[in-house]
């Protein structure tokens, strides 16, 4: 089994930026107001969560401001329910708030804050040691995977604007194929209680052009990821196929998991292909 190799994205955040402000410029009044599959939020709504986003990554990371000094007291953060629910209110209270922004004003915010952000991560030496990207495990994890988590949000929201307006998605591997190869890193959690025996290897391959092959492999009481050597598959305990389409909105609950399977192949040990469909590679 072949090592996975960093997913590298710091240049293509102002790409994505630059198609969401074009896609955001030909809406009409109406398709402002259209609903998203986030629920209570309309196309505005999520164009300022993508905002409070960046805002919020600059504040704290570029400037060390510390916001949960003015939270009160935030329950503990590192169970997974409370992340949730307190990420969950803070981004509602957020929203609230700024809905009284144009979207004629908000559009320059993104492209200043879009614009900011990108100088930043630049700066970043992405090989260190990073936060904690929690649908991935509890561990610090390099710069490089928590820049990439970044890049699947806002890549993710923009998706929900285009299918909110019926527009095209952003989905040329230029694009798609870094957003898989981040998603894939939220297995080793997905699968963290589950044992079995040194050796046991489970595939998944997701078809399409932004798609690829990738093994979980159960090593020393641990599952790890990684590529796979050769095409041959034979010895592989499960395997699941599934189309880039489905993968993607799989992983950040844009479907449920009988709605994938739906669309899958699995063959081998059919619970440990069953599992994989609890991957959820958002905090969500």
């Amino acid at each position: 089994m072949q090592t996975l190799e960093p997913v590298l994205v710091v240049d293509l955040f102002p790409l994505e930026r630059q198609a969401l402000l074009q896609l955001l410029a030909q809406l009409d009044e109406e398709e402002w107001q259209k609903p998203t599959v986030c629920a209570g939020w309309t196309v505005k709504d999520v164009v300022l969560h993508i905002l409070g986003d960046d805002i919020g990554f600059l504040s704290g990371k570029r400037d060390a401001f510390d916001s949960l000094s003015i939270a009160g007291n935030p329950p503990d953060l590192s169970v997974w329910d409370n992340l949730v629910a307190f990420l969950n209110e803070r981004n509602a209270l957020w929203v609230e708030a700024t809905r009284r922004m144009s979207h004629q004003l908000a559009c320059p915010f993104l492209a200043l804050t879009g614009a900011e952000l990108y100088q930043y991560l630049q700066k970043l030496d992405l090989f260190a040691p990073g936060d904690t990207v929690s649908w991935a495990g509890p561990d610090a994890a390099p710069v490089w995977l928590d820049i990439a988590r970044e890049y699947t949000e806002r890549w993710l929201h923009q998706q929900h604007i285009r299918d909110a307006v019926n527009r095209p998605g952003l989905k040329d591997p230029q694009f798609l194929a870094p957003i898989l190869n981040t998603f894939i890193y939220a297995l080793p959690r997905t699968f963290s209680t589950v044992r079995a025996p040194n050796g046991t290897t489970i595939l998944l391959h997701i078809s399409g052009a932004s798609g690829g092959d990738w093994l979980l492999q159960r090593q020393q009481s641990a599952w790890q990821l990684g590529k796979p050597d050769t095409p041959d598959i034979a010895h592989v305990a499960a395997s699941v196929i599934l189309d880039q389409e489905t993968a993607w909105r799989l992983f950040t609950r844009g479907i449920s998991k009988e709605e994938a399977m739906q669309h899958a192949t699995l063959t081998g040990n059919a619970d440990l292909a069953r599992k994989l469909f609890d991957t959820v590679s958002i905090i969500a």
